[in-house]
């Protein structure tokens, strides 16, 4: 198998380096220290059609695929991680889902705004009390036939992109009823912001990500019509794991980048770092951690390459996203804990992206499905 890029895609990587480099770059370290939304980076991103890389021309998208954006989200994390999730959940988790599973109005209604960057989406899954158990949800939602309106009651927690002032909607996951088994029957609704019962905590404290939107959501009686159902009632679960398998995929993608990222700064302060009269990068002991970490970044991206192509090519993909999502997230921790010991003391000084990329990294072995979970997805795909 030729994983080697084309043209087409060689020129989409280069283009969104140099935005990296020359857009995020010179700004991103203020919007993490204040704890600030980069909306100005993201409007760009928009005017780029970074938003519409997966989607066809007929929804406004660029006509691209999945591993179009896997390229993009590699390159923005080089440089920053908060920019990256940014564009990841809002693809992956906010207008996939309309993509994937919305009526023809649904579609219509939504996906414009969605993929040329003027709105964001965000995906209600996770629960204050249920993190990869999933299958806990305790959201309900009931169809009050008196008026066709969803009830909504319940809440959901670390959720990206619900509360910026460009959010314009929530697909939240709820209970709608009982299975005949007596398991619990989920669907998928979407809620747009500013319906009354709907209410957005303010921002979390964050240990890495500090420069993206994460909030609380709660639902208090919030009312949306019936129509507001996202793809056929009791098919919630079927839909979130679908957009889970391939959001796996993207958070491999941007994991790589951050960890390339950590040998790209590296590689620069071995070069004019001066120990004992001599640049530390002639020094063995750095040159091969070095290269361990190109190692693990080039293993890394190899991975998702693996799983992307198995997805776009229609072939069963969840091990391989697993595995990926698996190794990916390891190397990034493991290569900004090495970036972080190369640059000594600097590298826990905030002014060095090193010292972001350390704070950023630990979420991506727990978000979008934890490192345990993953292991049990690819057992449970062996056979086991």
């Amino acid at each position: 198998m030729d994983f080697r890029l084309t043209e087409e895609q060689e020129a989409l990587r280069e283009s969104v380096r140099e935005f990296a480099r020359e857009q995020v770059a010179p700004v991103i370290a203020e919007h993490y220290e204040k704890h600030t939304f980069p909306y100005e980076v993201v409007r760009q991103m928009g005017k780029m059609g970074l938003f519409g890389l997966p989607f066809p021309e007929e929804h406004g998208g660029m006509g691209g695929d999945y591993f179009a954006l896997c390229l993009a989200l590699e390159e923005l994390a080089r440089v920053d991680s908060s920019v990256a999730i940014t564009l990841e959940a809002a693809i992956s988790l906010g207008a996939m889902p309309i993509f994937r599973f919305g009526t023809p109005e649904q579609r219509a209604r939504w996906l414009p705004r969605l993929v040329s960057g003027e709105a964001l989406a965000a995906f209600g899954l996770t629960e204050p009390g249920t993190g990869s158990d999933a299958g806990g949800t305790q959201t309900r939602a009931v169809l009050d036939p008196a008026t066709d309106e969803w009830v909504i009651n319940g809440s959901k927690a670390f959720i990206t992109n619900s509360g910026t002032d460009i959010t314009a909607l929530v697909t939240v996951t709820a209970v709608t009823g009982t299975r005949p088994d007596g398991s619990k029957e989920l669907s998928t609704i979407i809620v747009p912001s500013g319906t009354p019962g709907f209410s957005v905590a303010p921002g979390y404290s964050k240990v890495g990500w500090n420069a993206s939107d994460t909030h609380e959501l709660t639902f208090d009686d919030c009312r949306v019509p019936a129509a507001n159902l996202l793809g056929e009632r009791g098919r919630g679960y079927a839909q979130f794991l679908r957009i889970l398998d391939e959001g796996r995929i993207a958070i491999a993608a941007l994991a790589v980048g951050l960890a390339q990222g950590c040998v790209d700064e590296s590689m620069a302060y071995a070069r004019q770092r001066q120990a004992f009269g001599q640049p530390i990068g002639n020094y063995q002991a750095i040159q091969f951690k070095i290269a361990d970490m190109e190692l693990k970044a080039h293993t890394a991206r190899l991975a998702y390459y693996d799983a992307a192509a198995r997805m776009l090519a229609g072939e069963p993909f969840k091990r391989q996203a697993a595995i990926a999502k698996l190794h990916a997230s390891t190397v990034a921790v493991d290569n900004a804990r090495e970036a972080t010991q190369i640059h000594g003391g600097y590298g826990f000084m905030n002014e060095y992206p090193v010292a972001r990329f350390w704070r950023d990294s630990k979420i991506l072995e727990i978000g979008e499905g934890t490192s345990e979970v993953q292991r049990m997805i690819i057992a449970r795909d062996l056979g086991l």
